[in-house]
């Protein structure tokens, strides 16, 4: 799917780690959240309330789940599932395009 139709945005951006990563929530009609963004070149910790599903669009890295001991390389056109209540490191090496599926 190259687009969500029907959605509502909310204007206000997110903005984490001083703009390394920057995204915007968009919710679809069904209520639905997922964020739409981009993370720069950086290697970042992020932690998750829910499941997430991180839909790479472009760009490339290396991720590393909570109790992985290897990062696994990802590119634009692949994804991967992060459990709830965990944590993922990701070394961003070509700006990345994503989307971020929650639940």
């Amino acid at each position: 799917m190259s687009q969500f139709d029907n959605v509502s945005v909310v204007k206000q951006a997110n903005v984490y780690f001083d703009g390394k990563c920057v995204s915007h929530t968009v919710i679809l009609a069904d209520g639905t959240r997922k964020s739409v963004g981009v993370i720069l070149p950086s290697t970042l910790v992020f932690n998750t309330g829910a499941p997430e599903i991180m839909e790479l669009l472009a760009g490339q890295c290396r991720v590393k789940l909570a109790g992985e001991t290897e990062a696994q390389p990802y590119a634009g056109g692949q994804s991967f599932n992060v459990p709830g209540n965990s944590s993922f490191e990701i070394e961003v090496t070509d700006t990345l395009h994503y989307v971020c599926h929650f639940g």
